[in-house]
């Protein structure tokens, strides 16, 4: 091995040693044959492609003393002294640190005078999207008419921050991100010539790793070269890149189809203790379930998921899964790796957002107890989970029953029953527990009537915009109120249909309630109540309601409809068979 990193070893030192670039190349080295290259060149690109590089190589096939040629000598006095920085005319300025306009102003000055060690001075700007504007602008002047002797080479990773007087003035070349192949061939090169053997799977692994950038590959060669002391095996590169195989991301995918909640946390768990980071783990499962997506909806799709090593057992794996479900665990997985820069306890998120996604598949309750959660439980917690789901499953159906035999209304109130008012309590109560059972907010008809009206589709079409303030005002809020959806709305209210119990609760808690009221009554320019239901139970609401109507009168929240004073519930027997099993306390909706 050289004793230097592997970077400054194999750096390219003329245009045939650039990796992947080869439309840039051969267009630079026929303006060099021709004697027709430009005074200013922005190379623009992702790091690590060999911008700074052929910047470099440009500046010494110009001033070789055997030129200018379409290639660099490396031999000649010119070439070695601009390979080592040691001459004067040629001018490399890092805009990051010297971004200010008393800098360019200070090379406008010195660009007046002619060269004196090599044939043309050549002034290479690396991050120039970090100059500021004034500098921009004093740099202008220059740019446009340059003295014959001086070429400047513009280097960013941003080109879109540059303004557009400064992109006009110059010749552009994208350099691109070096493909998989090419660089495993590059790799493998160095390695034949350092002498250090390398498995395959390992180069292709710290491939994948650099995302397209040669430096980043080397650098990481370099390091697992240290590591193993010339024995590069793909196990040694996932230990101490931090990586994690893409056999486990399977492993994770199949749990996710049968519901194995408990192997989930424990792997992320395991992740955790590895010293793997919460945010990395959902990053790179962003990828699998990308590339788990194109082999599902892209026929042949081998050559686009180049992060992938086993190709049977992710064709297998996607075949599991409807294209659906892929897409919507990619949307999760994006919304909490953006909560987690936010996040305290990074680990906490990522195991929700695996939970939820868990939950989500083949239509399986977000909040639901999987049987891998229940063997953890003791046999008295089994059972007794089992009899509280016997005991809700008969009073269900007792409940449907009375429903449609015509039960479910309330006798006519007899007015000025002295036992009545003693008994006002009972009745207030029992409009407030059919009010838990029931979930629905009042006015339903007015909402079922208002979901397709102009100003509904308006507020949905600003829902974004809402979204977005309340992200602003706070992010934690925002983490549970994206699960809802506008399903409808009245001239004063705004009905939003939530899939998960928990983020609706929490929604509805009144500080929460408060922030986004007063969001909506700034995005959609009037005061809106925020309202709340289950999107299944708006879906059932509005599925059966012609089937329904006229039959099933749901008790409002506000206890409207209530029993008279005095009264036992005759038609309400499921209240008092609730009561019996489940106690007196009580939970009160209240319509603020």
């Amino acid at each position: 091995m050289a004793h230097i990193a592997l970077y400054r070893a194999w750096r390219p030192q003329s245009f045939q040693d650039m990796v992947g670039q080869k439309h840039i190349i051969q267009t630079l080295q026929n303006a060099l044959r021709e004697q027709r290259y430009s005074h200013a060149y922005l190379f623009s690109g992702p790091r690590g492609t060999g911008k700074t590089s052929t910047a470099k190589i440009l500046a010494k096939a110009i001033n070789c003393e055997h030129g200018p040629s379409v290639e660099p000598c490396n031999t000649c006095d010119a070439c070695i002294r601009i390979t080592a920085g040691s001459v004067m005319d040629v001018v490399e300025i890092d805009a990051a640190s010297n971004r200010g306009v008393d800098e360019i102003r200070d090379l406008r000055e010195k660009v007046k005078y002619a060269p004196t060690e090599v044939r043309c001075k050549v002034y290479i700007i690396d991050e120039v999207h970090m100059l500021t504007t004034e500098a921009f602008n004093a740099l202008l002047k220059t740019l446009e008419e340059p003295p014959a002797h001086v070429m400047f080479i513009l280097a960013t990773t941003e080109p879109h921050r540059l303004p557009a007087t400064i992109l006009s003035r110059c010749q552009r070349f994208d350099f691109r991100r070096v493909s998989l192949q090419e660089q495993v061939e590059h790799l493998q090169k160095i390695c034949e010539r350092e002498g250090v053997s390398a498995e395959e799977d390992a180069l292709s692994y710290i491939a994948r790793l650099s995302d397209g950038g040669m430096r980043d590959a080397l650098s990481l060669l370099d390091q697992a070269a240290s590591f193993t002391n010339g024995q590069i095996t793909y196990k040694q590169v996932m230990d101490i890149t931090g990586g994690i195989p893409s056999e486990q991301f399977a492993d994770l995918a199949e749990a996710i189809q049968r519901h194995d909640i408990s192997y989930i946390l424990t792997a992320i768990e395991g992740f955790m203790q590895d010293g793997k980071s919460a945010d990395k783990c959902v990053e790179n499962l962003i990828y699998y379930f990308r590339d788990l997506l194109m082999v599902k909806m892209v026929p042949h799709a081998d050559g686009m998921t180049e992060r992938l090593m086993d190709s049977e057992r992710i064709r297998i794996t996607a075949e599991a899964f409807e294209a659906e479900q892929l897409f919507r665990t990619i949307e999760i997985l994006n919304q909490y790796q953006v909560e987690m820069k936010y996040a305290t306890n990074p680990q906490t998120l990522f195991e929700v957002a695996m939970l939820k996604i868990c939950t989500m598949h083949d239509g399986a309750p977000a909040g639901g107890v999987k049987s891998s959660t229940v063997t953890s439980m003791s046999t008295a917690d089994v059972a007794l989970i089992k009899q509280l789901e016997q005991q809700v499953a008969t009073l269900e159906k007792r409940v449907e029953q009375l429903m449609q035999s015509g039960a479910g209304s309330a006798p006519a109130n007899t007015e000025g029953s002295s036992s009545g008012r003693a008994n006002s309590g009972r009745g207030a109560a029992t409009a407030n527990r059919t009010s838990i059972v029931a979930k629905i907010p009042p006015k339903m008809d007015l909402y079922i009537a208002g979901k397709d009206t102009a100003s509904f589709v308006q507020i949905r079409s600003q829902w974004g915009r809402v979204l977005q303030r309340v992200k602003e005002e706070k992010v934690t809020i925002h983490a549970w109120f994206m699960d809802g959806e506008p399903i409808s709305a009245t001239e004063d209210a705004v009905l939003v249909g939530f899939k998960n119990t928990i983020h609706r609760e929490t929604t509805e808690r009144q500080a929460n309630r408060e922030v986004i009221e007063r969001v909506m009554k700034e995005v959609l320019g009037a005061s809106y109540k925020l309202i709340t239901m289950m999107l299944k139970d708006w879906n059932s609401v509005v599925t059966d309601q012609a089937e329904t109507a006229g039959e099933l009168q749901l008790v409002p929240e506000d206890g409207a409809g209530a029993p008279t004073a005095g009264e036992k519930n005759p038609s309400e027997p499921w209240v008092d068979q609730a009561i019996e099993m489940f106690g007196e306390d009580l939970v009160v909706i209240k319509d603020e």
